[in-house]
């Protein structure tokens, strides 16, 4: 694209790419440092007229992440394009899979995984909301809440083994006996009973994860979760 047009980038001191193993599904994630005096707009704009003029767009938005601005762009083949943006003197490598291709880059820290404490207090949290919901007839609300519980204790695994809890990128390196659990928890249907079991069986799983994390916590907050998370039957 810059042979095609250089004014993609312009404006650019830096560049890079992401790479990994990379398949068929993979999308293009690319990167610049934008000059002082340069607005990162004026660059994605240029790349959004520059890419639609190749490639024929089928559809674009942005993303906003701190200081950068990722344009993620959707091609008729399927493939998605991130073209991200951020000022050259906060560019730099935040993750392993990053390639510099031209320019200086800065050292940054990586971007931090998500607190144990964060993932656990949205998971009682999220136990507490789909109970509710469940009782006041709201089973989309509930099922929502719900899958949210199993998402939380991925996450959690994810850290406690060394995976990245990160958008669910270290969910299918985790052991069969955290995941064969989970997928019980599953919601089947919006009927009562089946979200009810669901709630019991992400609730189980979550106090299991706390044992692992803090036993002392777990023991507080088990009653509570029981009580809120067990199924209850019409007397």
């Amino acid at each position: 694209l810059a042979q095609t047009d250089p004014r993609v980038t312009a404006g650019a001191l830096t560049g890079s790419m992401a790479v990994d193993s990379g398949d068929k599904w993979s999308d293009i994630d690319v990167a610049f440092g934008i000059a002082d005096g340069i607005t990162p707009e004026a660059v994605l704009d240029d790349w959004t007229q520059v890419v639609d003029r190749e490639f024929s767009v089928l559809d674009h938005f942005d993303l906003p992440s701190g200081s950068s601005i990722y344009r993620v762009f959707l091609l008729p083949s399927g493939l998605e394009v991130d073209v991200a943006v951020t000022p050259a003197q906060e560019f730099g490598a935040r993750g392993p899979n990053f390639r510099s291709l031209f320019g200086t880059i800065q050292q940054l820290q990586a971007t931090p995984p998500p607190s144990a404490s964060y993932l656990i207090g949205l998971g009682w949290h999220h136990v507490l909301h789909a109970r509710s919901c469940i009782e006041r007839t709201k089973p989309w609300q509930a099922e929502y809440w719900i899958s949210g519980i199993r998402d939380h204790i991925f996450a959690l695994a994810c850290l406690r083994l060394g995976e990245n809890a990160i958008y669910a990128r270290g969910i299918d390196r985790l052991p069969n006996s955290v995941t064969d659990p989970l997928a019980d928890a599953l919601v089947r249907s919006l009927d009562e009973p089946e979200l009810r079991r669901s709630l019991a069986v992400a609730t189980t799983c979550l106090i299991a994860e706390l044992e692992r994390w803090n036993p002392t916590l777990c023991a507080r907050l088990s009653p509570l979760l029981q009580e809120f998370g067990a199924p209850q039957t019409e007397t």
